[in-house]
């Protein structure tokens, strides 16, 4: 079986897909990935996991589209939009849909030739990635959406149909697939765990060369630090400026994930705050008490996989809604430091609230009981038929 992955252009849409494609190649089945990323390094990434990759779009056409809406919009207005949108799980997904629908038409093309080429038996694509489902109806074989996080919706990929109604009328294509399926990540207790078929969420966040340090669990508590790579550069450092003011005052070491360069624009930083380059996010939680983070779908995903307690600070997009299910779940809890910013009771909280610690393990414990995916791989030989 020949199976297609696409995944809309972002390295947090992209890197999930990984453990669905080597489960399949793993099974004997080839395997090849068709996508952009927004950063250099995105599509690298992803081949040296070892799959085999096709760029649809250059990094720069990509990054040039997003800048371009972004010089559109009025940030903090579409920030609380999301959050509002945040409520309601289908305004949500309708939300996405219309803001990505661009980045599918941009390699919507590229995709539909590949496919056209290549001849898959079955399309995987990301949950906002309209490319792949409309190269699946061109070709007429089943696709199957992989979620990444916890929201998931039955009528996504019409509302991702929807958006890109011209660009299916220039392939000739009257609508999605009309064989679909949905791969839900989501754990039992949150989410959408009711919609398609349950799947273990499997933690793909690159490779990486481990210090040595990060091996072993310290005698005191170990806190990660993150807000991907997308924010800082749409809301700056903000959200981490009590890392400077309170992190201090706590026994306790802090291991951010910043450059030398973006540490410096907070001076003197801490001595137990420790900046380190990227390094795979599940390789940085393996050996710590707990997370902060911006509650995008991956981080979100590998911290409840991870078993490790959460503050979540969302900024947008899903990361809204993400932060009331971990609050809701009492894995975590969210502070929206566009009220207020992280202090120390926060961090107190974060710390010694051993509620947090039970209700993390036992999600853990969920995701590790749901069906792996090679476990799946039966199934979509079914579906292809």
């Amino acid at each position: 079986m020949r199976v297609l992955v696409t995944a809309s252009p972002g390295l947090g849409h992209m890197l999930p897909m990984v453990s669905i494609s080597w489960a399949l190649r793993a099974a004997g089945h080839e395997v090849l990935l068709a996508m952009a990323g927004s950063g250099a390094q995105h599509v690298p990434t992803l081949a040296a996991s070892g799959l085999h990759v096709v760029e649809t779009q250059p990094y720069e056409s990509v990054v040039r589209l997003i800048d371009a809406a972004h010089a559109s919009m009025d940030i903090q207005a579409v920030q609380q939009m999301i959050r509002e949108a945040s409520r309601d799980v289908e305004r949500l997904i309708g939300f996405g849909a219309q803001v990505f629908a661009p980045q599918s038409d941009l390699v919507a093309d590229t995709v539909v030739a590949i496919a056209d080429e290549w001849r898959p038996d079955l399309v995987v694509h990301s949950p906002i990635d309209g490319a792949g489902p409309l190269a699946a109806a061109k070709l007429g074989v089943p696709a199957v959406e992989q979620a990444y996080g916890l929201l998931s919706a039955e009528d996504q990929v019409t509302q991702v149909a929807e958006a890109l109604t011209d660009t299916y009328r220039r392939h000739g294509v009257d609508g999605p697939p009309t064989r679909h399926a949905l791969l839900n990540v989501a754990p039992p207790s949150m989410g959408t765990p009711d919609l398609g078929w349950a799947m273990r969420y499997v933690p793909f966040n690159g490779g990486g060369q481990l210090p040595d340090w990060l091996l072993h669990r310290p005698d005191r508590p170990r806190v990660i630090v993150t807000i991907g790579t997308v924010i800082p550069g749409l809301v700056g450092l903000g959200p981490l400026q009590w890392l400077a003011d309170v992190a201090g005052g706590f026994d306790a070491e802090f291991v951010v994930t910043l450059d030398n360069a973006e540490a410096g624009q907070f001076g003197a930083l801490p001595d137990n705050v420790r900046p380190v380059s990227y390094t795979p996010l599940n390789a940085l939680l393996a050996t710590s008490t707990a997370v902060v983070h911006h509650g995008g779908a991956g981080s979100t995903m590998t911290s409840l996989a991870m078993g490790v307690p959460q503050l979540v600070v969302p900024q947008g997009s899903d990361q809204f809604h993400n932060a009331r299910e971990v609050t809701k779940r009492g894995v975590g809890f969210e502070v929206d430091t566009a009220v207020a910013p992280v202090d120390a009771n926060d961090v107190t909280r974060l710390l010694t609230d051993a509620s947090l610690a039970t209700a993390a393990a036992e999600v853990k414990a969920e995701i590790a009981a749901q069906p792996a995916p090679a476990d799946l791989v039966p199934r979509l030989v079914e579906l292809v038929g």
